[in-house]
């Protein structure tokens, strides 16, 4: 389901509300985009911000979740949206640009992900 939400002009970033068309989900950067690459194409939009990447879920999302290093940003939270060609840092930028289909990824489809690299991290973790 594609979201309304405009992208910012090519020059400002733009501090958007949560719950409207969208919820977050706050990742540390490494389990992030190891979990984009697990999603592949099912991966929506994904802004990263120095150590942290910004999962968009739909919105409602936040209020259910519950995964240990995570963080659901629904009502009364905000995520910076960083131009639309910006790709790169410093600062927010597109990870994954928003498509055609919209910014959401689905939340089944990004915890699955993310316990995917988080198993994997741990695993790595306990055999060093």
């Amino acid at each position: 389901m594609p979201t309304t939400t405009p992208l910012p002009s090519a020059t400002t970033y733009t501090l958007l509300d949560a719950s409207r068309d969208w919820d977050a989900i706050r990742v540390p950067r490494s389990i992030g985009l190891a979990a984009m690459a697990v999603l592949g194409t099912r991966c929506g939009a994904v802004v990263e911000d120095r150590t942290v990447v910004y999962y968009f879920v739909p919105a409602g999302t936040a209020q259910a979740w519950d995964m240990e290093n995570t963080r659901p940003l629904g009502t009364g939270a905000s995520v910076t949206i960083p131009p639309a060609r910006r790709t790169e840092g410093p600062g927010p930028h597109w990870r994954m640009c928003p498509g055609e289909d919209g910014w959401l990824t689905q939340p089944q489809a990004l915890q699955a992900a993310l316990e995917d690299c988080m198993s994997v991290k741990a695993g790595s973790e306990g055999s060093a």
